[in-house]
Formats: C-alpha cells, sequence, structure tokens
C-alpha cells in the first residue's frame, strides 16, 4: 500500500502547475464524496476554484485516484487527487471550459452569499443558470444588461455595472423583483412570487 501511495504522489508535482491557474476561494459547503472503493464520506469544502479544490473528511484515496464529489448548491464533480493534507485533500476537477465558466458563477455566489443573507437561501436551491445574462427593467422602461450569479424560484443575484437602491422594484424579464440585497459587485432580488419549478 505505501509504495502505491509513493509511486503515485510523484504525480503531484505535474498538477501542482496548473492548480496555479485558478485562484482558489474560501467557501463553507458540505457534500459527499466517493473513493474508487464505492464507499461514501460526508465532507466540508474548504476551498474552491473552478479547476480543483479542497476538502475535509473522515478518509482519502491515493493520489491519483479519481473521486466523485457531490457539492451542495453546485451539484457533481470528479477528478483526481493531487494532493493529501491533515483531514483531506484535494482533487482536479475534470470539466470542459463551458462547466469551468459555470462552477466560476457559482463560486462567485458561495463566495457572496454570507454577505448578502439573503432570506430565500435556505427555501430554495440556488443554482447558475446555464444562460448566464438577462435584462433587468427599471420601472421608466429602461434596459440594464447584467449577468446572472444563480437563480432560485424565489429570487437571483446578479452582477451588473449600475448600482440600484435597496427595495428598488424591478422586472427580472417578465418577473417582478424587488432588491433586497446590494453588494460591491452587484445586486440581489425576490421575486414578487415563488415561480414554477419548470424549465418554462
Amino acid at each position: 500500500m505505501s509504495s502505491r501511495l509513493n509511486s503515485k504522489r510523484q504525480r503531484t508535482d505535474m498538477p501542482k502547475l496548473d492548480r496555479r491557474n485558478f485562484q482558489r476561494v474560501k467557501i463553507n459547503v458540505l457534500g459527499r464524496y466517493m473513493l474508487e472503493d464505492q464507499k461514501e464520506y460526508p465532507c466540508h469544502i474548504r476551498d474552491m476554484s473552478p479547476g480543483n479544490l479542497g476538502l475535509s473528511g473522515p478518509a482519502s484515496g491515493a493520489i491519483g485516484e479519481t473521486v466523485v464529489i457531490y457539492v451542495d448548491h453546485v451539484g457533481r464533480l470528479e477528478g483526481p487527487t493531487i494532493r493529501i493534507f491533515d483531514g483531506g485533500f484535494a482533487v482536479s476537477v475534470n470539466a470542459p471550459q463551458s462547466k469551468r465558466e459555470k462552477l466560476s458563477n457559482q463560486l462567485t455566489w458561495l463566495a457572496n452569499r454570507h454577505e448578502l443573507n439573503l432570506p430565500e437561501d435556505r427555501r430554495h436551491s440556488r443554482e447558475a443558470p446555464d444562460t448566464p445574462y438577462s435584462s433587468i427593467i427599471m420601472q421608466d422602461g429602461t434596459e440594464i444588461q447584467a449577468k446572472i450569479i444563480d437563480m432560485s424560484l424565489s429570487g437571483a443575484a446578479f452582477t451588473m455595472s449600475r448600482p440600484l437602491r435597496l427595495g428598488t422594484s424591478v422586472m427580472v424579464g417578465k418577473i417582478r423583483a424587488r432588491v433586497v440585497r446590494v453588494f460591491e459587485e452587484g445586486i440581489a432580488v425576490e421575486f414578487a412570487k415563488v415561480q414554477a419549478n419548470s424549465d418554462s
């Protein structure tokens, strides 16, 4: 077992360069992971980037072993173990560019959710949409282009260049909403009505 670990541990020198291409952000998210022996464990995601993540968990596989991870608010990820540390390990995320872009949006939300402290966070799960752009329409008809950080059945968070006041009534597409949080790079809104759980 130790010879297997030592031989695979040497592979860590290659992924280290790749890890530095992504800036990890500190997050506090729970999840579960499964090793190659099919055993499943709970975990705590400590930090994450679109290309890799670090987690705390009760067991770790060998360097190079593929791990499947289900991260709350993010979904299923997988990739090889690239580093083992006391109480956890780091994984390089295998994902196409489109998935990495979506992960970037999700991480923006996760990094800011404590600051936003939206009331609907615990009522409806939030996801970064596949099409991340939308028009926010002011009461005077002015349209502002915004990038969606993430959206749930009851609200959404956006990055946008024009700041809006807390309490401002807007339309997000055809949905009436109200600005409930303002942060450095954008806003969060609460929809006037909880939306139906459908693709329409």
